[in-house]
């Protein structure tokens, strides 16, 4: 199998946006960034092997395959969140959990949709903007410890999913206007699955601010940032 020689992880919320650039054996991070500067950003105009556009929208939810077809996309995300008749719903298979993660990228469409049409694979192809949680769970398998605890914050929504193991645990975004409210939904739910964050580390795919991984290391054994 050929690997791919660069890649770009893109992050899109409400108040802009951030990339990751992975190419020859190194790996750089841009930093959080205005909207304005899409199409100045000259890491944008380039084509890569592989382009992932993930949008932090909490309109998601996760359902076993087999409750899951097309027709009822609406309606199961509609009992967990507020969707507006005109907001769009989609899904994306998620195999390795035998589920459907059904969602709107509403909240982002239009950044997000600007920057799969300007950042393309190196066949000229555009990515599918799809949720943080999506990317997430991806990222799940990557993780060293039996416990993992993945989390990303932003734009006031804490998206937590933890696995022990192959085995998913819990996959949901919660409403957090502060980081001190985010803390209380990461303890809460591990307090629910019976797991120690002391022995525990937590990573996370947003940057964090100094007090915010300080604050964290008080409870786990270790605090890390992908």
């Amino acid at each position: 199998m050929i690997q791919n020689k660069n890649r770009i992880s893109i992050q899109v919320g409400l108040s802009g946006y951030s990339f990751q650039i992975e190419a020859d054996g190194q790996v750089r991070t841009s930093g959080w960034t205005s909207s304005e500067r899409i199409f100045t950003t000259p890491e944008l105009q380039k084509r890569y092997d592989d382009v992932d556009v993930a949008v932090f929208t909490p309109k998601c939810t996760l359902v076993p395959e087999h409750f899951h077809c097309p027709e009822s996309s609406r309606a199961l995300l509609s009992e967990v969140v507020d969707v507006n008749e005109g907001d769009p719903v989609d899904y994306v298979p998620v195999p390795q959990h035998a589920a459907v993660l059904v969602f709107s990228n509403a909240i982002g469409e239009t950044l997000s949709k600007v920057i799969s049409e300007t950042v393309l694979k190196t066949d000229g192809t555009k990515s599918r903007p799809l949720p943080e949680l999506y990317y997430m769970l991806e990222c799940l398998p990557m993780l060293q410890d039996y416990n993992r605890i993945l989390a990303s914050y932003m734009d006031g929504h804490l998206y937590l999913v933890i696995a022990q193991g192959r085995s998913l645990l819990l996959c949901n975004t919660y409403k957090a206007p502060d980081f001190t409210t985010a803390q209380y939904f990461i303890f809460l739910a591990m307090k629910k699955l019976q797991l120690n964050p002391e022995m525990s580390t937590i990573c996370f795919r947003t940057p964090l601010e100094t007090e915010q991984e300080m604050s964290l290391y008080r409870y786990f054994r270790n605090v890390e940032q992908l």
